[in-house]
């Protein structure tokens, strides 16, 4: 694996294992009462996801260049391949980190809300106590809310399978882009372009449909409509939909290329 290769591989890592992370905000919110002070801390931490986002695609755009240059064949496919094996494990890792996450960051949001300071928090988090809570703050999934899903996924079908179709378009709307790029090199820089067009989507299905149905549930938590357990059990299975989604991603990547590059020749 060369140098240029392992750091796109970090870079969707990052992005992917944050992206997941952003269920826990949702259960951190839940246990401290302070929705909008999460979503605000929660916003510094995804600004690294956004610029690991915004190196990544001219680092791919660079890897398909040079292949077109030399007139490489069949090696591009395996690497884009490979980045979303990344964006799976990602998101698997994510996921089972998300217990441990939950605690270190309802921490976070209770010292923040206590002295409304960021450097503060940013002292607290490095000081000798907050290394220790660090310690011993981390936990494993528990069993329990795995066993749990026989009860009820907690959320309907519908979104599940919803969940699972948006985060597919998402994961793969980048590198079906530029690999469409790749098998025509002459609309390259068309084919790119139109990676926009396909995140647009998920993002439309994302904030029209499960965005709200999360944060109604949210707010259903918090006013004692609704159990925590069940609440976690929802974010458990859409945190499992997001990992069948980036698998999902695999199957379409070729032929959501080759539309993309059809697309391309009509416009």
């Amino acid at each position: 694996m060369d140098t240029q290769l392992l750091i796109i591989c970090g870079l969707t890592f990052v992005i992917h294992v944050i992206a997941t992370l952003a269920y826990a905000v949702r259960i951190a919110g839940v246990r401290t009462r302070r929705i909008a002070v999460s979503f605000s801390l929660f916003g510094i931490i995804a600004l690294v996801s956004r610029t690991a986002n915004s190196f990544q695609g001219p680092f791919i755009a660079k890897r398909v260049e040079l292949d077109i240059s030399r007139h490489l064949e069949g090696g591009l496919l395996g690497d884009f391949r490979l980045f979303l094996v990344t964006a799976t494990a990602a998101s698997i890792v994510g996921a089972l980190l998300i217990p441990t996450f939950q605690r270190y960051f309802s921490r976070a949001v209770e010292h923040f809300q206590a002295n409304r300071s960021l450097p503060r928090l940013l002292l607290h988090i490095f000081s000798r106590g907050g290394i220790n809570y660090m310690r011993d703050g981390a936990r494993v999934p528990s069993r329990q809310n795995i066993s749990q899903l026989a009860s009820g996924a907690g959320v309907s079908g519908v979104v599940i399978a919803l969940n699972i179709f948006a985060m597919a378009i998402w994961t793969v709307g980048v590198f079906a882009s530029l690999y469409a790029g790749y098998l025509k090199p002459d609309l390259r820089v068309t084919c790119a372009n139109l990676s926009s067009v396909i995140n647009g989507f998920a993002t439309v299905v994302l904030a029209v449909v499960i965005d709200p149905q999360v944060s109604v549930m949210t707010d259903d938590v918090i006013d004692g409509r609704l159990s925590e357990n069940s609440f976690r059990r929802a974010i458990t299975t859409l945190a499992g939909a997001r990992v069948v989604g980036t698998l999902c991603a695999q199957i379409m990547l070729v032929p959501a290329a080759l539309i993309i590059v059809r697309v391309a020749e009509l416009i």
